[in-house]
């Protein structure tokens, strides 16, 4: 049969690197790949369903799941993952010396809804007790101003969520002291440039972040990977296809990162770093597939509908095309 020409939207991570570049195959496709920022790529996929195959938000997946209106089914492939614990800045001059200062400040927020933000929303609720109506919620673009939710929300009464001054930026309301903190994904730019009166909210974030693993035995889910209905509807091979070919490329991908003849990535210390990871969080560390990684989806699935982003409390299994539910031994 001929190959289906797929387009396939995803960041340019090393772990997709062996399919871009052609050492991995999926079976049946001849992909045509799209490397962009996840903002780009979540936009044009939630609003105008633009890729056959693509990286997408957990938590806006999760909202338009649960309402019943997503283009895409998932596969249990998990492009991105993040500890948060690095994702809180706050004013370094206004007495917050804890998580729990936090209470009755403004804090900026690039969407709400962010899937960074729901997990940095429940290690704060759980290991410091602030809820999300214990503060005011700001929200617009980091550097550039106008962003909005890309999906539509209706949250609980008592969550106040305001946008911010037209022409106004989180990061230059955070540099001016007109917001308290910055709660995202990325770094706003003036952390990055070092002012003198922004910083991490927990002092020595790896250090947080180690510990809740090990009380939590969870590494958290950013990103999974969609397929379009319709295509699958027509193809129901396609799911475990594509599957496969993910996990074949990760292990690729850490195979060369094991190699440290030749550093691979242009960082000091990989061999160190790697280690560290192992000995913490297990040889699988970056697990894809459904099984191992159950547990973290269920925990953040429930965070997301106790905050009212999706309308019914969803099953992990419902995120899923059945048949990249398990997996075949030999």
């Amino acid at each position: 049969m001929n190959k289906l020409e797929l387009s396939v939207a995803v960041g340019n991570y090393d772990r997709m690197r062996p399919l871009i570049d052609g050492e991995v195959q999926i079976d049946g496709v001849d992909p045509v790949f799209m490397l962009h920022d996840p903002e780009e790529i979540f936009f044009r996929a939630f609003r105008h369903a633009d890729f056959d195959i693509t990286e997408l938000s957990l938590s806006s997946y999760a909202v338009k799941t649960a309402a019943g209106n997503c283009p895409y089914i998932g596969v249990p492939v998990f492009p991105s993952r993040a500890f948060r614990h690095t994702s809180i800045y706050i004013r370094t001059d206004r007495g917050i010396e804890a998580p729990a200062d936090l209470r009755g400040k403004r804090i900026g927020v690039p969407e709400y809804q962010l899937t960074a933000n729901v997990w940095a929303r429940l290690f704060l609720e759980e290991d410091h007790g602030l809820a999300p109506r214990d503060v005011t919620w700001m929200r617009g673009g980091y550097e550039e101003p106008g962003r909005v939710e890309k999906v539509n929300l209706d949250l609980p009464d008592g969550v106040r969520v305001e946008n911010i001054p037209e022409g106004e930026t989180l990061s230059g309301m955070l540099a001016s002291g007109e917001l308290d903190a910055v709660m995202g994904p990325r770094a706003p730019s003036c952390f990055e440039r070092g002012h003198p009166h922004v910083g991490y909210l927990y002092a020595e974030p790896q250090r947080a972040a180690s510990d809740w693993y090990r009380r939590t035995g969870i590494f958290p889910i950013m990103h999974l990977l969609g397929i379009r209905k319709t295509l699958v509807e027509r193809h129901p091979w396609l799911p475990f296809s594509v599957y496969k070919a993910f996990e074949q490329s990760k292990a690729r991908a850490l195979a060369k990162l094991s190699d440290t003849s030749a550093t691979k990535v242009t960082l000091p210390f990989v061999e160190d770093q790697l280690r560290a990871a192992r000995q913490l969080m297990g040889d699988d560390f970056w697990s894809y597939g459904f099984a191992p990684n159950r547990h973290a989806l269920a925990r953040f699935l429930q965070q997301h509908h106790d905050e009212g982003l999706s309308g019914r409390r969803l099953e992990p299994e419902e995120l899923f095309h059945p048949a990249t539910l398990e997996s075949f031994k030999i």
